[in-house]
C-alpha cells in the first residue's frame, strides 16, 4: 500500500475539507513565540484555497485536560494565519458546536476557518475507542473530506487523527508527504557517509533510535545532557551531570556494537562544566575524562560541549553527504551554554547533501539562535513522530492514510 495523497481526492473545489494540521506552537502571555508550524501548514492551505475548497482547519494545542482552557486557545494561531495568508481566518470558539458549525456554514469556495482546539474534547485523547469515535462521529459531520497534515501528531491514536480518516474520503497532505520522503531516504537510501547528531537531556528518550540507526549510519555522535551517561559508560566520572544510571550497561553495548560494526562512534572530548544550573552561573571548561577536576569538584554540572569538541562535532557533520540531528549539545536556552548547539547548527547549514533537523527542541533551537528554515535541507515539524518514524515503529496515523 503506498500513501494517499491529494491527487487521490480528485476535484476539492466547493467541498468542506477538515485539514488536521498540527499548530501547536508555543505560546508566551498570549504571543506565539516561534511559528514554525504554522508556516509549515501553509503550502497545503494554499493548495487548497486555490483549488476552491471550503477549508477547516483542526489542531490541539498544549495539554488541557479535556475541557476549555484559555491559555490554550488557538485564537492567537488563527490570527496569525491571517497574516500568513493575507487573507480573513474564521474563527470558531468551540470543536463542534454552535460556534463551529456556524463558522462552517459561513464558508465559501476559497474560505478558511479554524476550529478551537481539539483536546477542550475528552473524545480527542481517550484511550476508548467509542468515546474516540463518536467524537470522530461529530467532526466528520463538518466536513465532506479530511486532509491529514500534522506530522507531529501521526503516532498518535487520536480522533481526529486515526478515527476520522475512516470516517471521511481523506489522504495525506504535502507536509506529510514531504517529511516521509525524507525521512525513508535518512532509515532506506542515505547517501553517505551518513552522520547522526543526538543530544538533548536522556538516553532513554532515544534507545530507540540509536537501536535502529546505529547499523545504518557511519558516525554516531553524541551530545546533550545524555552524554554523560555514555562517559559514565566508560568509566569516567560525571560530577552532577545528568546520569541514568539504569542505562549503563545497554549503553555499553551500544559502544560496542559501533565497534563490531565499524560506526565510528563520536563523544566530546571537553565539556563546559558549571557550579550549578542557571543562566549566570560560573563556568569552565575542562577535559571531558576530568570532570570533577574543576573548582567545582563532584558538585558541577555539565552543561555544553566544549570548544573543541563543538569543532570536531562540526567537521565530522561538514564532511558527510546525510545529516540528522536530534537534540541540542547544551542548555541552548542560556547563552553561556548554547556554543556546542550553535557551531554544530551552523556546519548543518554547510553540508553538501541531506541536512535535517529533527524537529521538537532541535528546530526551537536553530530558530532561536537564529538561523533561517531555508539554511537546512529540511527542519521536521514532528519530534516524536521523526523518532518513532526512525525507530521502525508503525504510526497510526499514517497506516490509515495508506502507508505500509
Amino acid at each position: 500500500m503506498s500513501l494517499r495523497t491529494l491527487d487521490s481526492l480528485g476535484s476539492v473545489a466547493g467541498k468542506r475539507v477538515i485539514v488536521r494540521c498540527d499548530l501547536n506552537v508555543p505560546l508566551k502571555d498570549g504571543t506565539i513565540t516561534d511559528d514554525g508550524r504554522v508556516r509549515a501548514s501553509l503550502p497545503t492551505l494554499n493548495a487548497l484555497i486555490n483549488a476552491g475548497a471550503r477549508v477547516i482547519v483542526v489542531s490541539h494545542l498544549g495539554r488541557p485536560e479535556g475541557a476549555p482552557d484559555a491559555k490554550y486557545s488557538l485564537e492567537p494561531v488563527a490570527q496569525r494565519l491571517s497574516e500568513l495568508l493575507g487573507k480573513p481566518v474564521a474563527f470558531a470558539r468551540d470543536t463542534v458546536g454552535e460556534s463551529a458549525r456556524d463558522a462552517v456554514a459561513a464558508l465559501e469556495d476559497g474560505d478558511i476557518a479554524v476550529l478551537e482546539n481539539l483536546r477542550f474534547n475528552p473524545g480527542e485523547t481517550s484511550k476508548d475507542d467509542a468515546e474516540r469515535g463518536a467524537f470522530a462521529e461529530q467532526l466528520a459531520a463538518l466536513g465532506d473530506v479530511l486532509v491529514s497534515d500534522g506530522f507531529g501528531v501521526v503516532h498518535r491514536k487520536q480522533a481526529s487523527v486515526y478515527d476520522l480518516a475512516q470516517r471521511l474520503p481523506s489522504a495525506a497532505g504535502l507536509l506529510i508527504a514531504t517529511e516521509l520522503e525524507v525521512l525513508d531516504r535518512l532509515t532506506e537510501t542515505p547517501e553517505r557517509p551518513y552522520t547522526v547528531v543526538l543530544g538533548g537531556s536522556k538516553v532513554s528518550d532515544k534507545l530507540g533510535v540509536i537501536d535502529h540507526l546505529l547499523p545504518r549510519v557511519d558516525r554516531l555522535l553524541i551530545g546533550g545532557g545524555m552524554l554523560f551517561t555514555f562517559l559514565a559508560a566508560q568509566g569516567h566520572k560525571v560530577g552532577s551531570s545528568l546520569l541514568e544510571e539504569d542505562q549503563l550497561e545497554k549503553v555499553r553495548g551500544y559502544i560496542r556494537e559501533a565497534q563490531e560494526k565499524g560506526v565510528e562512534l563520536v563523544l566530546p572530548t571537553d565539556i563546559v562544566v558549571a557550579a550549578k544550573f542557571g543562566a549566570d552561573a560560573e563556568h569552565a571548561v575542562t577535559a571531558a575524562d576530568a570532570i570533577e577536576d574543576t573548582p567545582f569538584g563532584a558538585s558541577g554540572i555539565g552543561l555544553d560541549i566544549g570548544p573543541d569538541s563543538a569543532a570536531a562535532f562540526a567537521e565530522a557533520v561538514r564532511g558527510s553527504k546525510t545529516v540528522f540531528w536530534n537534540g541540542p549539545m547544551g542548555v541552548f536556552e542560556f547563552p553561556n551554554f548554547a556554543n556546542g548547539t550553535k557551531v554544530v547548527a551552523k556546519a548543518l547549514t554547510e553540508v553538501d547533501g541531506l541536512s535535517v533537523v529533527g524537529g521538537g527542541d532541535s528546530a526551537a533551537a536553530v530558530r532561536q539562535l537564529g538561523f533561517e528554515d531555508a539554511a537546512f535541507g529540511h527542519i521536521s515539524t514532528g519530534g516524536g513522530a521523526s523518532l518513532e518514524f526512525l525507530e521502525g515503529k508503525k504510526l497510526p496515523g499514517l497506516e490509515v492514510l495508506g502507508w505500509a
